[in-house]
């Protein structure tokens, strides 16, 4: 089931990984004596994993559940912790601050250089004057809250805040259009927004304030806005609205000091509306509840990347990702040192994210495979002019690897002595399906197996395990992170998730796994590719083309074929020194060819100057797609540059 130390493995655990390792003390606490084991048990009966999971991360409930796990209206509407008292924040923020106030809990670095550090005192002292603040504008418990921030510590501070007063919040990512902020608030029936005037990015400021205001013109809901001053002058950005607008300094200030105690929450109270793109349709807002996703983040950060009590965690991600609130709620749970960073990896110049990474001692850093792609051309010079020996786990999530990149990480980041901790999961599942974990072997762009307590497994059309060939990535029992379906939208729930095969979680991903136990993502099931009737992910299609010396990195489609149903369509960006043209072109093409096969040939090979991302160096295929047969793209807001769909459209011709 998890990766055998066979040939393949490109890293293997040193006595000292295996020797600090939480979850191999895990094994032990539980009479496991392995992974294997571990996984069987928590596969049979997942109530008996997750109750010793989070009873050793030391996680108290007040009252104690009266039933771990409640299946009564099915695995799709799986309940846990049944009438257990749980608010997330207290032993996140309240109890950590109590006992040792001076230890460090947040540090934040800003584009320009500027660095503020929070200890776990002044963490819960900001945390107070933030709820009192927002409890003065009319939140109250249950109420609905936009958070719509740059990586600044007030994004950290406003997510911790709601959830103090038992409120809910919605995380919206930093760089959407006005439309998107106002279809999430709108859904939500948002009672606050929560903004900053603007952020730097590349050394320019990025105006959010223009954009509240026009997103607040269409969510009559929200009745109040708090404005944090980040470039100086919130009034400067858009139109300040003395009867709704609200600076974020004066309300903190005029919030008191007394201590705040965080409101008596059930462990199934709504604390986290966060909204997820699809290929279709408007966003959906996926339910999360106080006992669990910071739980389930929490015990995947603790068993698959051994995050610990001193570590420093650093991942490269917006708020307004999942990675941003799992982050948040995973590193304070586990009594780390939280790091972000509001600005991009290489600003102002290609080592600035190896200089975060020695300045904050960070010990586990996480990044996407699509930014080590644009890190790597500058090649290793950049990396090799900063101590990394801080660094003890290096993570990746978001999409599949190319192994020119992985190895890449592996080697010039690395130095061939840290694990990759790779990571699949999603918004709705609150962290991880499949992952790696410190004490077993790992192959290049693999993972080691599903994350432990996750029943996951890789099914054919019937939902019949396979093994050595591609199927659908599925989840046979409920876990606490799983969405409590969509806000006010079950059958749409339904529908996504469990429509397909009974009682199983059809997550749409498309998985292998291979004869020595590890376990590949191929792509989103949903991007698969069938040529003549040969299914292939676009992923695979992708590293081929990569593998072309001057390719820096590539997005593969399938289009409409009249005699093979479907045909390849690659676009690819070369490095500038490059001469493009269709010579070039034709030799990717080749390149292709020679390591998929004459079957997967390309029809056409395109060059062009950037992809379609997020911000956060995710590789939007649909919407290359779309943009490139005419069609409608669905929901476009996670799109960083518009601009980048403008060469594909004229490939229509």
């Amino acid at each position: 089931m998890f990766g055998t130390d066979s040939p393949a493995a490109a890293w293997r655990p040193s006595p000292a990984y295996l020797e600090r390792s939480r979850l191999r003390r895990f094994l032990t606490d539980v009479g496991c004596a392995d992974l294997e084991q571990l996984q069987a048990r928590a596969e049979a009966d997942p109530a008996w994993f997750w109750s010793a999971a989070v009873a050793d991360l030391g996680i108290r409930f007040d009252p104690d559940p009266a039933a771990v796990l409640d299946v009564s209206r099915g695995s799709e509407w799986a309940r846990w912790w049944v009438g257990a008292g749980f608010n997330y924040v207290a032993p996140a923020v309240d109890e950590p601050a109590a006992a040792r106030p001076d230890e460090e809990a947040l540090v934040w670095e800003g584009e320009d250089g500027e660095v503020r550090r929070f200890s776990r005192g002044d963490l819960r002292a900001e945390v107070d004057r933030a709820a009192r603040a927002m409890a003065g504008l009319g939140v109250g418990r249950g109420d609905r809250v936009g958070i719509f921030l740059p990586m600044i510590p007030e994004a950290v501070i406003a997510v911790l805040a709601v959830g103090k007063l038992g409120a809910i919040y919605t995380p919206i990512f930093s760089g959407y259009g006005a439309p998107a902020v106002a279809s999430r608030l709108a859904d939500c029936e948002a009672r606050l927004l929560v903004t900053a005037d603007g952020f730097w990015r590349r050394g320019k400021p990025v105006a959010m304030k223009a954009v509240a205001d026009a997103a607040l013109a269409e969510a009559p809901s929200v009745e109040r806005c708090l404005v944090v001053s980040r470039l100086g002058d919130a009034a400067a950005e858009g139109t300040w609205r003395p009867d709704r607008d609200v600076a974020w300094d004066e309300a903190l200030a005029a919030a008191g000091e007394e201590p705040l105690a965080s409101v008596r929450t059930d462990a199934n109270d709504p604390f986290l509306v966060i909204y997820t793109s699809g290929t279709t349709g408007r966003p959906k807002g996926a339910v999360h509840v106080h006992g669990g996703f910071p739980l389930k983040s929490a015990v995947d950060l603790a068993h698959c990347f051994d995050l610990q009590a001193g570590d420093a965690l650093f991942w490269f991600t917006d708020m307004g990702w999942m990675m941003g609130p799992w982050a948040v709620c995973g590193a304070l749970l586990l009594g780390a040192t939280l790091v972000i960073y509001e600005g991009t990896p290489d600003y102002p110049g290609p080592d600035r994210l190896w200089a975060l990474a020695e300045r904050h001692r960070v010990t586990h850093l996480g990044i996407s495979p699509t930014a080590i792609r644009a890190l790597m051309t500058h090649g290793s010079e950049p990396v090799r002019a900063h101590d990394l020996s801080s660094l003890f786990v290096l993570g990746s999530t978001g999409e599949p690897w190319n192994p020119d990149p992985w190895w890449w990480l592996h080697r010039a980041v690395g130095g061939e002595r840290l694990p990759i901790i790779n990571y699949s999961g999603g918004t709705e599942i609150s962290g991880g399906i499949v992952g790696c974990t410190t004490i077993t072997p790992i192959a290049p762009c693999s993972f080691a197996g599903p994350c432990p307590g996750m029943a996951a497994d890789v099914v054919d059309a019937a939902g019949q395990p396979v093994r050595g060939e591609v199927g659908e990535l599925v989840i046979r029992q409920p876990w606490p992170g799983m969405t409590q379906g969509f806000w006010r939208d079950p059958d749409r729930y339904l529908e996504a998730y469990w429509s397909r095969l009974p009682g199983v979680w059809v997550h749409g991903d498309w998985a292998r796994t291979d004869p020595d136990g590890f376990w590949y993502i191929s792509g989103r099931s949903d991007d698969t590719i069938k040529v003549a009737g040969k299914r292939i992910g676009p992923a695979e299609v992708e590293s081929a083309a990569v593998a072309h010396p001057v390719v820096v990195e590539a997005l593969a489609v399938g289009v409409p074929d009249e005699v093979k149903g479907e045909a390849i369509v690659v676009f690819a960006v070369v490095r500038a020194s490059a001469e493009s043209g269709e010579p070039l072109a034709s030799a990717v093409g080749e390149t292709v060819v020679e390591r998929l096969g004459k079957s997967f040939r390309p029809a056409a090979v395109h060059l062009v100057p950037a992809l379609p991302k997020t911000r956060n160096g995710k590789i939007l295929r649909r919407v290359a797609r779309a943009a490139y047969l005419g069609l409608d793209a669905g929901d476009v807001s996670a799109l960083e540059d518009p601009a980048t769909l403008e060469p594909i459209r004229a490939l229509r011709g």
